[in-house]
């Protein structure tokens, strides 16, 4: 089993910055990729960003591509997401989720075997 912590959310203003952490603990060595979702509130799951173990691998939604930057410190077990240049839109839960298989589609919130309990961002206009 994993376990999935995240942290790093809050309140902030448009255009400020926040970055959330994903921290694994568990059978970490069965992790193939890591990768964020967000809901907002009516609305459906969206992947956010995704990232392979060696981290050599990373995709993003259009939504956030050049905003927000996804990395992983191996060492601890980390997983962080920097969102920068936040906008109304981005307020949402935001959830880490990890993936055991290595046939990965980055996106699909099925495939992935654990979740965290998520961490709400407000992004006040």
């Amino acid at each position: 089993q994993v376990q999935l912590v995240e942290t790093g959310g809050g309140l902030v203003q448009a255009g400020g910055s926040l970055r959330l952490s994903c921290a694994a603990s568990g059978r970490t060595n069965s992790i193939f990729a890591v990768g964020w979702f967000r809901q907002a509130p009516g609305k459906e799951r969206e992947a956010v960003a995704a990232i392979n173990q060696s981290g050599n691998n990373s995709f993003y939604a259009d939504s956030v591509k050049g905003r927000f930057t996804i990395s992983r410190e191996n060492a601890k077990d980390t997983v962080y997401l920097e969102m920068k240049s936040l906008k109304s839109e981005d307020t949402a839960v935001y959830y880490c989720a990890a993936q055991k298989s290595s046939t990965w589609y980055w996106n699909r919130d099925y495939l992935y075997d654990y979740w965290g309990q998520g961490t709400q961002v407000t992004v006040s206009s």
